[in-house]
Parts: structure tokens; sequence; C-alpha cells
């Protein structure tokens, strides 16, 4: 019977040897909750970063605004993950919180910009903001992250609710990343022309005389919910109201490119444009080692 262990732990150990090496996780991911300073209750947070101790530059990576109470309860950073994988390779801690009345966090819907007749788009991003800010100041206070190197992202109505947040001058903020920004779209009823853009225009021009940091306004040019027009519009209020920023239109991608910055497919385009821009204002933005197979 000894002799059948010891030949069976012999076999056992050959086999382990001879298997691949299993490749690390690509990332350290919490979730959790935390308190909002600012209303009752907690905000739903998930945190992706890298391995070890840091201090890592951070992303407050912000989703947007679904068109159903249904969607809503049924958003989750899931969406995200692999464009928040991209930034951890370039050694970025990711928070992905969902907002008060969205996902895991539930609640009121704060941030309801009420009819495109009459939209209070003003009072929908100060309270996106303030949940983004309550992020913003639990990732500066982690131990693992670089309190000078904060940048504010989002896509749709996230975006532009990073915009808002960036207008208050948190401390530590280097730059907005903001995709496909921009609220009231119709991809159905009315595709790539929303509903009281000029009105959301004014808000564009505000924020861009709040703004301090330098600003990526990234949309692709068949986005069915922000079309060219709409989005080289607010850009151009944005300069207007004195804003340092940078549009990019980028070419058609998929059926709908509103989606370009949370698909796995969509990172090639954005990638090298964030990189650039990030680098341009003295950012760092590591690129991930190449490993030898």
């Amino acid at each position: 019977m000894k002799l059948l262990a010891a030949a069976a732990l012999g076999l056992w150990l050959l086999s382990a040897a001879l298997q691949p090496h299993r490749a690390q996780p690509a990332y350290i991911r919490h979730d959790l909750r935390i308190q909002m300073p600012h209303a009752p209750g907690t905000l739903a947070l998930t945190v992706l970063r890298p391995a070890g101790p840091g201090p890592f530059g951070a992303i407050i990576l912000n989703h947007g605004v679904a068109a159903n109470a249904e969607q809503r309860a049924a958003e989750s950073p899931e969406q995200f993950l692999d464009t928040a994988a991209a930034f951890v390779q370039r050694r970025y801690a990711v928070f992905l919180p969902i907002r008060r009345g969205f996902g895991a966090t539930g609640g009121h819907y704060a941030e309801d910009a009420g009819l495109c007749s009459n939209p209070r788009f003003r009072r929908a991003e100060r309270e996106a903001a303030a949940d983004i800010r309550a992020v913003y100041e639990y990732a500066r206070r982690s131990p693992y992250v670089d309190a000078k190197r904060m940048i504010l992202a989002g896509q749709s109505a996230g975006g532009v609710a990073a915009l808002r947040a960036a207008a208050e001058s948190p401390p530590g903020l280097v730059a907005v990343l903001a995709f496909a920004a921009g609220r009231g779209g119709d991809p159905v009823g009315s595709p790539g022309r929303p509903c009281a853009g000029e009105r959301l225009g004014e808000v564009f021009e505000e924020l861009g005389g709040a703004v301090r940091a330098p600003v990526l306004l990234h949309y692709a040019h068949n986005d069915r919910y922000f079309g060219p027009d709409a989005s080289r519009g607010w850009f151009e209020r944005f300069q207007a109201g004195g804003g340092r920023a940078e549009y990019v239109l980028q070419p058609a991608f998929g059926a709908d490119g509103h989606f370009l910055f949370s698909s796995a497919a969509g990172a090639s385009l954005w990638l090298p444009r964030v990189e650039r821009f990030l680098q341009q204002h003295g950012i760092p933005f590591e690129r991930p080692a190449q490993r030898n197979i």
C-alpha cells in the first residue's frame, strides 16, 4: 500500500509539473458599499486594481442613464469590466460606482432630468456629480491610490456627470475622459438627434467655464444617440466657455458607435487616443509589458 501511495504521489507531482503555468488574475476586484455624505444610504461600488501596494493613479468610471426604470434597475459594473481592465493594465485603479436609482444601489432616481420639453439638466448633473464626488473622495483616501493622479471618466450621461464633478475642482484631478457624452438621446425615434440639444449646450458652455483639467471628448461617427452635429456643437460650446478640450470623432463602429467605449472590440480604437491625450498632458499611462511565451 505504501508503494502504491508513493507511486500515486509521484504521478501527481509529475502531472502538476507538466501542467501549464496558470496565469495570475489580471486584476484584484473588490465589491463594496460606501456611505453617502450627501444622502441617506450607501452606494454600490466595484473597484478593479493592479496587484501590489501601488500607489496607482485612479479613474472614477461612470455609467450612463438607461431609458426606463427596468433598465436602470439592471445597471451593473459588468458592462465596463473590459474597459476597466484595459486601464488596470496601465497601472490604474478603477472605481465603478452605481449611482442612486440604479442597480444594486437602488433607491430614489435622484438625477431624473424630466421631460425633453422642459429638461432639468443642471439639477440632474448636480445630483449625479454628488454621488461621483463621494466615490472620488473614497478613492483619494485609499492607501493604494496616488491622490495627485485622479481621472474622472464616463460614458453617455456618465460623461456629462464626470464633467460636472470636475467643475467642482476636486483635489488631485488631472484629466477628464468623456466618451459619447450627452443626454436626451433617442436612437429609435430620432437617431443621432437628441432632444433639447441646445439646452444641454448651455450646460456644456457653463462647464467649460468651470472645468480646469484638460478634457477629452470622444465620439463615434455613427452614434445613434448623439450624432456628429450634436457632439461637435457641444464641444464648441464647451470651448466657448473657456474649457480646454480635445474633440475626437471616431469612424463608424459596429451598429451603434455610442457603445464603442464599453465594447471589448472598441479598445483598439479608443486606447491610442487616450494614450496620446494623456501623454500630451504629461500624465503617466504605461503600456502593459509584453510577455514572452
